[in-house]
């Protein structure tokens, strides 16, 4: 039996406390109000008969049963969460086929789930999910050879497309391990190592030079890298440093003790993730599948993202409809 005083609500304020160390902050993750976020820490607290945060402190800091608690409070609420996006039934009988590509960004933790859920609602249809880099979705949505497609935008407009947005994915850099001293100028830091690039046909690759362009800046051109991980290994063994976003951090679980992340200094700037149908299949379906994705990147790669990277809260997000 769950324990008097201990409600889901005052969970998920703690996981956003504990995020961010501020109120103002958890308040506008959680839409309550500030004098609503302290009273439901308080109540969670009592409910426990233990102090979970150092009150005394600013930005608050997790006394150590809260940060015992946390780990359990994450867990739970990635298994609810996930709960939620499973127990979403979506009406799909109708269909005949269904075919959906998505971006390779999304193989390790969202795919297979999204795979599982679409084949559990497609029982007498055929039914095809492919991985493709962005512009290779773009062609195939265009050429009517996928139904459905979530791909990165390229800010283009797509006759007869209609576009569902789903994540905003902001531009992160990453350097090797311990390259950037606490504190210090990260550009001055990283000045006598290479900038890896992603190579020049992806589409990432060009929202990136975009950007540099923008903000006149120009890195001497030693690496060009089309695989993602092989660029994070690359930045692992202390080769260079490189920009990416959370997406294509959390797929390099493999690197992270070896990469240190920050936010970008040089202007930040964001890509966004969107699912796109032609104008003549549009209707309830890929809305269905939109919000099936949300909530699936919401609890497979936001969640884990801002828990390892809290400076991410409220820029790695859902676009809500």
């Amino acid at each position: 039996m769950v324990m008097k005083g201990l409600t889901l609500r005052g969970v998920e304020v703690f996981e956003a406390l504990a995020r961010t160390g501020s109120v103002a902050q958890a308040a506008e993750i959680t839409g309550l109000s500030q004098p609503s976020i302290s009273q439901q820490l308080r109540n969670l607290e009592n409910a426990l008969g233990t102090e979970l945060v150092d009150h005394g402190r600013r930005p608050m800091r997790l006394t150590q049963a809260g940060r015992s608690f946390l780990a359990r409070a994450e867990a739970v609420l990635a298994e609810l969460r996930l709960a939620q996006s499973e127990l979403m039934v979506m009406d799909l009988t109708h269909l005949s086929t269904l075919s959906i590509g998505l971006i390779d960004d999304f193989d390790n933790d969202l795919t297979p789930r999204l795979a599982t859920l679409l084949a559990d609602s497609l029982t007498k249809s055929r039914f095809k999910l492919i991985t493709l880099p962005s512009l290779e979705i773009f062609e195939a949505i265009e050429t009517q050879k996928l139904h459905l497609a979530v791909s990165a935008t390229s800010g283009e407009v797509l006759e007869g497309v209609v576009e569902y947005p789903l994540v905003r994915d902001p531009f992160i850099l990453v350097a090797p391990r311990g390259a950037v001293p606490d504190g210090a100028d990260i550009m001055a830091a990283l000045r006598d190592l290479p900038f890896l690039r992603y190579a020049r046909e992806q589409l990432i690759s060009r929202q990136i030079e975009g950007h540099l362009a923008r903000e006149q800046l120009e890195f001497e051109e030693r690496f060009e890298i089309g695989s993602h991980l092989a660029l994070m290994a690359m930045v692992a063994r202390r080769l260079g440093w490189a920009l990416t976003t959370p997406l294509g951090y959390m797929r390099a679980g493999r690197f992270h003790d070896q990469i240190d992340a920050f936010e970008v200094p040089f202007g930040a700037f964001s890509r966004t993730i969107s699912l796109f149908t032609r104008m003549d299949w549009s209707d309830q379906v890929p809305r269905d599948v939109a919000e099936m994705i949300r909530r699936l990147a919401q609890s497979q790669i936001i969640d884990p993202a801002v828990a390892r990277l809290p400076w991410l809260s409220g820029q790695l997000a859902v676009i809500e409809p």
